[in-house]
């Protein structure tokens, strides 16, 4: 198993042309293995449920929070997902009864050309590896050809041109700045427009020559100084609202008022938001900014903090090494996870998918190893503690555990696959999966696309939805490659566990056609 890991990520990190298949090199891996030798898929069914759940989990984990945060604002471009899904594997289906596909294996060609992790429900659902050989079959296409359409999405003037007037702009792609303005008319922090639409923060204010951290009630005078935060637009903004810009940085006279960024490390820190933590009553200081992975993020009021961010405080010098404290700073230990709230998570994600659901009379649905996780993480990530438990993880623990299970997901699906895929790759059957994939990754993006411009969302978002519809990682890393806009993560994350959800629903229903 580990080497067929090892072996898998080595090729999936090999460009094939503008695509690299990732933790999905260990499949095809997998399958060649399993070609060699059948009798080493027999033992794998545990590892894969395994792999399936904790993957599945920490999606939900991650994307609880976003989803849950952006409901309302996103509910257009979530029902344009579900859509989509639905009508592409009607589509599919069609194409398979045409073509003389078999439904077990129409359904797994559906999440393979979505490269989803809903196989298990498939295979479940039908009752043999028929799903597995569909699945590997489809999703070098869908892979192929979601790239092929972002990149004509983002590089074409037909993209460039797009008109998004329901979309606000990306804050996050033209990065942060601090400019120090000096105030030529008296206002209230509060009133500051970019303040009041919560595009701009403020930290240091000079005044008579003394300095200290601002405060939201705070009424500015002319001649004070300030030093302002936020997208480059959004500073100049406040500097036309306020006064001119001043030469001397504020931040450089660390006498009475410095700055950090400390690591989120207590437990009593995250799951809670920027304005429960109450900075100013808490230290007199301010959060300006929070970097989460690579992105430096605007410090708004109803921000989450994680295990693992790092947050720009701004504080009397006095109290620094007292703030450092309450936040923990310690890198040490961010780099361990909490098992007790992970496993219970986990428990919780496969009771609630070993529960029938009834459709109808005879008919149930199980949301299995798959669902039932994901779900579950969704809610726990929104709710992110629950008294003295934190149900987050650091970015970085959430990331190789999500990445550990699909490898040995993928690696268990791909050997014990090997033998059928092997007989039916090179055959007129493979040639109709492939063209099944392309058609359900194309149907897709036609009514997403088309859908998200005509409510008048940015291309950037489309784009990102579709990574996100489509569920791989390397798709979304070549959308982020061609164009740096926070919007494309942003419609990931929305789309990405609502469309695995409805994929579950989806190959359980195309295997019973």
């Amino acid at each position: 198993m580990f080497l067929v890991i090892g072996l898998g990520t080595a090729f999936g990190q090999i460009p094939i042309g503008p695509i690299r298949f990732g933790a999905a090199g260990a499949l095809f891996v997998g399958l060649a293995v399993g070609a060699l030798d059948p009798r080493l898929g027999a033992p794998m069914t545990m590892l894969r449920s395994l792999g399936l759940a904790l993957f599945c989990y920490t999606v939900g984990i991650g994307a609880g929070a976003t989803f849950f945060r952006n409901l309302k604002k996103q509910l257009p471009i979530m029902l344009l997902c579900v859509a989509a899904l639905v009508i592409s594997g009607l589509a599919g289906a069609a194409w398979s009864h045409l073509a003389g596909i078999t439904p077990a294996m129409d359904a797994g060609a559906f999440a393979g050309s979505l490269t989803s992790p809903v196989l298990d429900a498939a295979i479940e659902a039908a009752g043999n590896t028929q799903p597995a050989i569909g699945y590997a079959l489809a999703y070098p296409v869908g892979v192929a050809t979601a790239i092929v359409i972002i990149a004509l999405l983002l590089r074409t003037p037909w993209g460039r041109t797009w008109p998004a007037h329901n979309d606000a702009p990306a804050a996050g792609a033209a990065g942060l700045t601090a400019t120090t303005i000096e105030v030529l008319k008296p206002i209230y922090v509060h009133d500051l427009p970019g303040f009041a639409r919560n595009e701009v923060r403020l930290s240091y204010l000079e005044r008579d020559g003394e300095t200290r951290v601002i405060h939201p009630n705070d009424q500015l005078f002319p001649r004070d100084r300030v030093v302002v935060v936020g997208s480059p637009k959004a500073v100049e903004a406040a500097r036309a609202d306020l006064g001119s810009s001043h030469s001397t940085c504020l931040a450089k006279d660390r006498t009475k008022v410095d700055f950090r960024r400390l690591t989120v490390s207590s437990q009593n820190v995250a799951g809670r938001t920027i304005s429960e933590i109450d900075m100013p009553g808490r230290f007199n200081g301010v959060i300006t900014r929070v970097k989460r992975a690579d992105r430096d993020i605007l410090a708004l009021d109803d921000f989450v903090l994680e295990l693992g961010d790092r947050v720009l405080a701004v504080v009397p010098s006095d109290k620094l090494e007292e703030a450092a404290t309450f936040f923990g700073d310690s890198e040490k230990s961010i780099a361990t996870i909490d098992a007790f709230t992970v496993g219970l998570g986990m428990a919780l994600g496969l009771a609630v998918g070993a529960i029938p659901i009834p459709l109808g009379p005879g008919i149930h649905l199980k949301l299995g190893v798959a669902a039932g996780p994901l779900i579950i993480g969704m809610i726990l990530g929104w709710v992110g503690r629950t008294g003295p438990f934190v149900w987050g993880l650091p970015h970085a623990a959430n990331q190789t555990i999500r990445q550990l299970g699909l490898l040995f997901f993928l690696a268990a699906i791909g050997l014990a696959s090997g033998p059928d895929f092997a007989a039916s790759a090179f055959s007129m059957t493979g040639v109709a999966v492939g063209a099944l994939a392309a058609l359900i990754v194309v149907v897709n993006a036609i009514v997403l696309v088309v859908g998200s411009r005509f409510i008048g969302l940015s291309v950037q978002r489309a784009a990102g939805g579709l990574a996100g519809l489509v569920g791989q990682p390397a798709i979304l890393s070549f959308a982020l490659s061609v164009e740096d806009d926070e919007r494309i993560e942003t419609g990931y994350a929305t789309l990405f566990a609502l469309a695995i959800v409805v994929k579950i629903v989806m190959v359980q229903f195309l295997v019973s056609l």
